[in-house]
């Protein structure tokens, strides 16, 4: 427990201009992301091409992992949902911090909103061949990746690594088990997890601005926790990468060069590699708006 707890820094930090500019920088690098993979994978018949091979090629041959991802789903109901948000607001009033209970609340109800009116709004040209409603961006990862997000945000800092592992492997079982479905394709998926990033990145900035003045330690995000998601999400975006080039490959110059499901298990890989470093950024902005322990005499002597 106590090596994924944040380290307290007992010395007073200097708050900079930096401790502002991060979050407002997040949100903007999390909306161009949002829009890219839209212009690239919706707007574009390639990007079309590969996404739909995902999802229409994404048999498992694991019966345990299906049977994982067929749980996961079956369990997961807008009323749980609900549930959670509501523990969220009653952890921040019992820790006597109503800023991140409203936060918490805000950015669930602001990134499920803003994903339900784009799906709505976006059109999708049929490019590839294969007529089917616009399902971006994906409501079902938007919901667990805010649940989990706003948890991290209210707990404490002896949990809050463990809570935000456990809140990354619940939100990329369910983003898969979305495409394996054939509900959502791996980028309705992604631009949903960074929907989410980008709200939280402008209530924590709201959340800084508030504390801005005021006197405390900053939380460092633990080191374990970090190594796992740095180390984990770069090993997944090697395979995506890696899978990507051959998929493009084979949709342009080497037809047949790859199978439908090693399409779905590069959308997966790049699943996995969206939902860690969204979970490793928010850790950092997260933890940056927790005070830890009253600093110490030596350091205000």
């Amino acid at each position: 427990m106590t090596a994924l707890a944040s380290r307290p820094v007992t010395a007073r930090p200097t708050r900079g201009p930096v401790h502002l500019i991060t979050p407002v920088l997040v949100a903007l690098a999390a909306a161009a992301g949002a829009s890219a993979t839209y212009r690239v994978f919706v707007l574009s018949s390639l990007g079309q091409s590969i996404d739909t091979q995902a999802l229409r090629n994404s048999e498992v041959g694991h019966q345990r992992a299906t049977d994982i991802m067929e749980r996961t789903l079956n369990a997961t109901s807008m009323a749980g949902l609900v549930l959670v948000c509501i523990a969220v607001v009653l952890i921040g009033i019992a820790r006597r911090r109503l800023d991140l209970a409203v936060a918490g609340g805000l950015m669930v109800a602001g990134a499920n909103l803003t994903v339900r009116l784009l799906k709505t709004a976006l059109p999708r040209p049929e490019l590839d061949g294969f007529p089917a409603p616009n399902s971006f961006p994906s409501g079902h990862t938007a919901a667990a990746a805010s649940v989990a997000f706003a948890l991290v945000l209210v707990l404490p800092a002896a949990v809050r690594g463990m809570v935000a592992l456990i809140g990354a492997g619940y939100v990329s079982v369910i983003a898969v088990a979305t495409v394996w479905a054939e509900w959502h394709r791996p980028s309705d998926t992604i631009a949903a997890l960074l929907i989410v990033l980008a709200w939280g990145a402008v209530l924590a900035l709201l959340l800084r601005v508030r504390r801005f003045r005021q006197p405390g330690a900053l939380e460092r995000p633990s080191r374990l926790t970090t190594v796992l998601f740095v180390t984990g999400g770069a090993a997944a975006a090697a395979v995506a990468a890696v899978g990507l080039g051959a998929v493009v490959l084979s949709e342009r110059v080497t037809p047949d060069l790859v199978s439908g499901r090693f399409a779905f298990l590069t959308g997966a890989a790049a699943i996995v590699a969206a939902v860690a470093a969204t979970f490793f950024i928010w850790m950092r902005l997260a933890a940056g708006e927790q005070p830890a322990t009253a600093p110490d005499k030596e350091a205000l002597s």
